[in-house]
């Protein structure tokens, strides 16, 4: 049997299985470790698994995981982020559409510190769009400001999506993490810019704060809240800059980060027994998901090394069908599109990183910066209807008169922004490059 049909026996063996609706992780292990002892034996197969298994163990960057979602969980269960909210609805209240604009403002202070797209999904759910209903915001509008906020927690650092990529590549994570900061910034400022330049021809859309309300709010009031708005960000820094500047490596930077969120609850007054152990429960799950997501993703990409599946597809698109690398690397962002619209993240990367990775490689693309695109196309196919995961993650959220149909509407110009945001980085790669070349080069 040929490599060729061995490797789409796999993928088709894999497809199959998803349909059983077994966990992602089980299903690309066992496909992977069927295959390792049909082709080379019990030895084989035992050898493959106990070889990547210690690979995962002592890939010491590894322990930044835990780190950075006990962080995320820390300040979200106890509400931190609340606070963080009303300095936005106080300071960008007399600009059209503020409280919208202080919405993604918000939702890339929570990126910075989470890593989750779904962390802010719930804080912006939770929060931000009663606020924004009750202040007769579109609803279309808000709808579609909290789904492409949320979006941004898997482009700016600390991703936890762009540390699965970086096990999977075999990349640094803080030279990813740095390529991901000026990328999702730019996003976040066009959807600023957006929401401005709309509001701005429709005030309706976006009433600004009462005149009346303004005025009730002190400058004590206004001070009071700037600086318990920007207790997160201070987080952030001092969990970053020491990074940045080479006084830490990464794992030391996020143990920082992690005590900064706790040492801040404490001081607020707002860490209980109930919040820690939620937060170390939710910790401890979530990072043995990922950890047994990577076993798996790390098994089936031996295999495909073993088989040189990656320079089979590689002169199928260069050779057989006369394409060049940037038509492959379209055809790429495409599927992951195609995919982004039944599976979430994690799943698209472990199903196709095995194949994706080494034909990135093999094409002479910087893999830096394609898990930067990676990432991007990963957030426009989180609201790709029909079953994009922020949009059901939205419906189980929101109040009962935003509807399904409302949801899928108020999307369509937040993708279209993201899609100039990817065309841009794709375009002028330096976007995403400049920072970890300058930060790495010192």
């Amino acid at each position: 049997m040929s490599t060729d049909v061995i490797a789409l026996s796999m993928f088709g063996a894999m497809l199959a299985l998803l349909l059983t609706g077994q966990r992602m992780f089980g299903i690309i292990g066992c496909v992977a470790m069927v295959a390792a002892i049909l082709l080379w034996g019990d030895r084989g197969g035992y050898d493959l698994a106990f070889a990547q298994s210690i690979k995962l163990m002592g890939w010491f960057p590894l322990l930044t995981l835990p780190m950075f979602i006990f962080m995320g969980y820390i300040l979200s269960e106890s509400r931190l982020a609340d606070d963080l909210y009303r300095m936005f609805h106080v300071w960008f209240g007399p600009v059209p559409g503020g409280l919208a604009i202080g919405t993604i403002l918000l939702m890339v202070l929570i990126s910075a510190m989470n890593g989750l797209s779904v962390a802010g999904m719930a804080i912006g759910a939770t929060i931000a769009l009663p606020e924004l209903l009750k202040r007769n915001y579109d609803k279309l509008m808000v709808t579609g400001v909290i789904q492409a906020g949320s979006s941004l927690g898997i482009l700016v650092p600390p991703s936890v999506v762009l540390v699965l990529y970086a096990m999977i590549a075999r990349q640094p994570v803080g030279k990813l993490w740095l390529a991901g900061v000026f990328p999702g910034l730019m996003m976040a400022a066009l959807f600023i810019l957006y929401i401005w330049f709309r509001c701005k021809l429709n005030p309706s859309l976006g009433p600004v704060l009462p005149e009346e309300e303004r005025a009730e709010v002190t400058r004590a009031e206004k001070l009071r809240l700037l600086s318990a708005g920007l207790l997160p960000l201070g987080i952030f820094l001092v969990m970053m800059v020491p990074f940045v500047t080479g006084y830490v490596r990464l794992v030391e930077s996020s143990v920082i980060g992690a005590l900064a969120a706790t040492l801040a609850a404490i001081v607020k007054g707002r860490m209980s027994w109930t919040v820690f152990e939620t937060s170390a429960r939710q910790t401890l799950a979530i990072s043995c998901m990922f950890m047994w997501i990577i076993l798996a993703a790390l098994a089936f990409g031996a295999v495909f090394d073993g088989l040189r599946a990656v320079d089979a597809l590689k002169g199928l698109f260069l050779e057989d069908l006369g394409l060049n690398r940037w038509h492959v690397l379209i055809i790429m962002q495409l599927t992951f599109l195609l995919m982004g619209t039944f599976l979430d993240d994690t799943a698209m990367l472990v199903i196709v990183a095995p194949l994706y990775v080494p034909l990135v490689a093999a094409l002479e693309f910087d893999l830096i910066w394609y898990g930067v695109l990676y990432t991007i196309t990963t957030q426009i196919a989180y609201m790709t209807p029909p079953f994009g995961y922020n949009l059901f993650l939205m419906r189980a959220m929101a109040p009962p008169e935003i509807s399904l149909g409302d949801i899928y509407r108020s999307i369509i110009p937040f993708v279209g922004v993201m899609i100039v945001a990817l065309a841009l980085v794709i375009m002028f790669p330096q976007i995403a490059m400049w920072l970890p070349d300058t930060v790495y080069k010192q």
